[in-house]
């Protein structure tokens, strides 16, 4: 494939974790990656096959010991406004309303306050808070504080949103709801996705593609592309074939990372 606007390409990316000393960990080993416009990528494997550690190299904030990361055909050198990384936690700022939290990258850029704010509005609206604006984080769900940073990420127009298991620590009704509030924006705004995940079900609810990893070190065992309807009718045939067969890809990673886990432990 080649590299287009708001796309991501990774080559021979490898990542050596304390290289050269007695601790030296390989934990992403030769990659290749792309992800076109639009494109919703998930990946998925179990604990400690370098899902996370590739998305943090795609946002910058780690380097890859060997390989090349280009994002808008540009080498990714640092984290960029380009790239917007979302985790586990909503990480907002606690002393700052709702609708500052979300407008706070625009106004590192300058923007206006009156401007900052109708963003924030549209943007909360579009996520279901539209009453939320003057709220402080504290006074939120945890859903709805990781559907204001999402709002908070789209404020800066990223041609990449990555997510790191943003959903994993809600409960199955809420990210449910998570899963369908991100799919909408994802199609409104056109911005491509990166989304790390242990669960089988949320891939297939999610993906384009599906990239499944090998035990560490990190490889990519299978791509699977996703062709399902939207939206995803987890009662059809189809669902549960291409379901089950994820839970074959996996079943042997899975034993073997736990394999390890349990001899690191001893």
């Amino acid at each position: 494939m080649t590299t287009a606007t708001g796309a991501l390409r990774c080559r021979g990316v490898t990542k050596i974790w304390g290289e050269g000393t007695a601790g030296e960990l390989l934990a992403v080993d030769n990659v290749d990656l792309d992800v076109q416009p639009g494109e919703f990528v998930v990946m998925l494997g179990p604990s400690g096959c370098g899902k996370s550690t590739l998305l943090s190299m795609v946002a910058g904030l780690v380097p890859p010991t060997e390989g090349v990361i280009e994002a808008d055909g540009e080498p990714v050198s640092g984290p960029g406004p380009d790239r917007c990384m979302i985790f586990q936690q909503s990480s907002l700022y606690p002393w700052l309303s709702v609708a500052d939290n979300v407008g706070f990258g625009l106004r590192l850029r300058g923007v206006p306050k009156a401007e900052r704010r109708e963003v924030a509005r549209k943007l909360l609206r579009t996520m279901g808070l539209a009453d939320v604006l003057d709220k402080h984080p504290d006074e939120l769900s945890g859903g709805m504080r990781q559907r204001a940073a999402i709002a908070r990420a789209m404020a800066m127009r990223p041609r990449v949103l990555l997510m790191d298991e943003p959903f994993a620590a809600l409960d199955v009704q809420t990210r449910a709801k998570l899963q369908n509030y991100i799919a909408q924006v994802r199609e409104e705004s056109g911005a491509s996705v990166l989304f790390v995940t242990h669960s089988i079900d949320e891939a297939v609810a999610l993906a384009d593609r599906i990239v499944v990893f090998t035990a560490r070190p990190g490889r990519f065992k299978a791509i699977v592309d996703v062709e399902l309807d939207r939206p995803r009718d987890p009662r059809s045939a189809a669902y549960h074939e291409l379901h089950d067969r994820l839970v074959d890809l996996l079943a042997d990673e899975v034993d073997r990372a736990f394999a390890e886990q349990e001899r690191a432990a001893r």
